[in-house]
């Protein structure tokens, strides 16, 4: 299921927001003036026996953490596109996740909405209605998707470690090299339950409740590193120099998966819907099949570049 700056984990705790957390390509699809709302709440009225889009209101409800910077955050003005957050009165969430959301709503014609979800909370507000979709860096594992139909990819996310300059594994080359460090990454993914577990005689110390948190223990010398993934630690980077990013894609010292087909559905990035909802499924992956990697990887940047400083 898929961090990121002090600045995220202070106003995740100062606004009571959620504990956890992981280009050119659109230039050919419609706008939302070519797409009326009343003409999107026609085309995705559910028929008899079907599941409910969700967006028959012309509204898309999104969840997300909103603290899981580059992928989503809470800062306190519309900056940058920043949209409200309709249940933190007051703030808005930017970052890639409400990039992509807004492509999508502008290619159909709805009004975005973004409401503040816990990481652990993003399913059961699908399966209650609270939210539409949840667009907030999950991996599209064979776990989450019996529980969720998932549309996608919208980011390729390779997996990494994240140490400090002046640690004694910042030269590491391979997991092999990272052996009997303390280390830690965020609860419920594939980092903490898959990857940490594979270094040997790893000190793994409990998981963190939230990416910002993750960070902090890595900064406060409460771990020797983390792991994570690659814009996640790409952004806590940007903003603190003195974390080194350890990618051991590619190598033999990489992280292991049985199959390719298991690293892939690790390091795919989707959205979730309701199972059955594939009046929505469907809309969002018109739009993402006309975008590129390099189109993710620019938006990508641009959150980067733009999100909140430590």
């Amino acid at each position: 299921m898929m961090n990121h700056r002090l600045t995220a984990l202070t106003l995740a705790a100062a606004l009571g927001l959620t504990l956890t957390a992981c280009g050119g390509g659109t230039a050919s699809q419609p706008t939302a003036a070519q797409n009326s709302a009343s003409g999107a709440q026609e085309s995705t009225a559910p028929s008899d026996g079907a599941v409910a889009s969700g967006v028959e209101d012309g509204v898309l409800t999104v969840g997300m953490e909103c603290a899981y910077a580059p992928y989503n955050w809470t800062q306190m003005d519309d900056s940058n596109g920043a949209v409200p957050i309709s249940n933190v009165p007051g703030s808005y969430a930017n970052g890639y996740d409400v990039m992509i959301a807004q492509r999508i709503c502008e290619a159909n014609g709805w009004e975005l909405e973004v409401v503040s979800t816990a990481w652990d909370s993003l399913t059961p507000s699908l399966q209650s209605g609270t939210i539409d979709v949840a667009i907030a860096g999950q991996s599209m594992t064979a776990e989450r998707m019996a529980q969720v139909d998932m549309a996608g990819p919208y980011y390729y996310a390779q997996i990494v470690c994240v140490t400090t300059a002046d640690s004694p594994y910042a030269t590491a080359t391979g997991i092999a090299d990272l052996a009997g460090g303390r280390c830690t990454a965020q609860t419920g993914t594939i980092w903490y339950d898959t990857c940490l577990p594979q270094i040997p005689d790893a000190q793994i110390q409990t998981a963190a409740e939230t990416a910002p948190a993750m960070i902090m223990q890595l900064q406060t010398g409460t771990v020797d590193f983390i792991c994570t993934d690659l814009p996640t630690a790409t952004a806590a980077a940007a903003k603190d120099e003195n974390l080194v990013i350890l990618n051991f894609s590619g190598t033999e010292g990489d992280f292991q998966f049985a199959s390719e087909e298991e690293r892939a559905e690790n390091v795919n990035i989707g959205m979730s819907v309701v199972k059955g909802n594939t009046v929505l499924l469907d809309a969002m992956n018109e739009v993402l099949s006309g975008m590129t990697e390099e189109d993710f990887n620019t938006i990508m940047d641009q959150a980067i570049a733009v999100q909140p400083e430590v």
